[in-house]
């Protein structure tokens, strides 16, 4: 069966400061899911937390731990296999409860009052530039000023330095070699993280499953139908080319009609010229041919007259031949 889901929470993330052990460091910037796990199959649970790709928390649970509440709306639980100890903030007092509800899960990490370790129990500092969060610090101020309150840390610091104790013992004696099972593991235990991250984050999104096929399938869908128009517009664009090519081949005929049509206007002008110079030619050889015919008209009647003068003078030399 593997690991199943349990439930899901949002909540701010802090680690305890590997160097002090009494100030808290945020690992997400903002609010970030955190999913608990339960493996039926080895009887073990686990909480998960990713920010982006990077997994901020990934604790399993023993029985020897203990969830403590710190105040209203922040509680904390120390993880010696990693050697740290984290921190949640809530947006209210209601989430918390179901994250520290062990009844609800039956998770062996239950929740406590005031009880627990005193590194369970440190208080973060108040980052200037951090996000409104649920701060861990809210209760913490009145304690540090009274002396009862003191002399409990003091007994709970003597507790934590014998568990810190017990717990380095066990550490140094699960890590004896450690060095070569990280050389060994590093490759598996990178892969197995990003694939818990993976499972994760489906687990988280699963109930959006439909809505990511139907999404999916309307973009699909979306995608066809710009296929389609963008094959039309290319038919479109083919055809406009086919168009402009056409247009200058027109363009082209034009060009060299315009051109013969110069030509023909030029000529045309010439023999306009030419046919002008001719009606003039023969408008005057027109009028010289009136005048010959003139001319020949006058001369007509002049031999006429002289004829007709010859012939009275013949008619009169005839009459004088007779008379003689």
């Amino acid at each position: 069966m593997g690991e199943q889901p349990i439930f899901s929470t949002r909540a701010h993330v802090f680690q305890i400061d590997p160097n002090t052990k009494k100030n808290w460091v945020p690992t997400s910037k903002h609010a970030v899911t955190v999913s608990y796990f339960y493996d039926s199959t080895r009887n073990v649970y686990r909480i998960i937390s990713l920010d982006g790709a990077k997994a901020i928390i990934n604790s399993t649970i023993t029985p020897n731990m203990t969830f403590t509440k710190t105040s209203q709306k922040f509680g904390q639980w120390a993880d010696s296999r990693a050697n740290t100890v984290y921190g949640l903030g809530f947006s209210s007092e209601h989430h918390l409860s179901k994250e520290s509800a062990g009844g609800d899960i039956q998770s062996p990490l239950t929740p406590e009052s005031i009880n627990g370790t005193d590194d369970e129990r440190v208080m973060p500092e108040v980052t200037q530039n951090s996000e409104p969060r649920a701060e861990p610090t809210q209760n913490a101020l009145p304690f540090t000023h009274s002396s009862t309150i003191s002399k409990h840390w003091e007994a709970e610091l003597a507790t934590l330095k014998g568990n810190n104790a017990k717990l380095t013992a066990a550490l140094l004696e699960s890590t004896a070699n450690v060095k070569q099972w990280k050389q060994q593991l590093a490759a598996y235990q990178e892969e197995a993280e990003r694939l818990h991250k993976r499972v994760t984050e489906l687990e988280c999104v699963s109930s959006q499953a439909n809505a990511v096929h139907t999404h999916k399938t309307e973009l699909n869908q979306t995608i066809q139908e710009l296929e389609s128009t963008l094959k039309k517009k290319e038919e479109e664009i083919e055809g406009l080319k086919q168009e402009i090519d056409n247009a200058r081949e027109l363009q082209a005929q034009r060009d060299s009609l315009t051109q013969k049509l110069q030509e023909v206007e030029i000529r045309n002008k010439d023999l306009e010229g030419q046919l002008s110079d001719l009606e003039q030619r023969l408008e005057k050889s027109q009028n010289e041919q009136e005048a010959f015919r003139n001319n020949l008209k006058t001369l007509l009647e002049i031999l006429d007259g002289k004829i007709f003068e010859l012939s009275e003078l013949r008619d009169n030399l005839a009459k004088l031949i007779e008379c003689s």
